[in-house]
């Protein structure tokens, strides 16, 4: 697996998890930024939202509430996708 490479998985509206994570940046509780590995950012919006885990070796970060939407760099990925 590349350094930039990353996935993510989001359960049931519930959780989510994201490899190639390098950094959080900033978290509330209805927005957390992350700073992907080889540059970027992916921002995560829901209510309610913790942080589960986060490894920077291993680069997996985890968290859990209510998700409704995951947006890279301000750009729209999955807003409303599951509204």
């Amino acid at each position: 697996m590349q350094n930039d490479v990353h996935q993510i998985t989001i359960t049931q509206k519930k959780e989510v998890a994201i490899t190639g994570i390098e950094s959080v940046l900033a978290f509330s509780e209805t927005k957390i930024t992350l700073g992907l590995r080889g540059g970027g950012k992916l921002y995560v919006a829901g209510s309610g939202l913790k942080i589960a885990g986060f490894s920077k070796e291993s680069g997996v970060f985890t968290a859990s509430g209510s998700i409704v939407g995951v947006s890279y760099g301000g750009k729209s990925f999955a807003a409303r996708l599951f509204r």
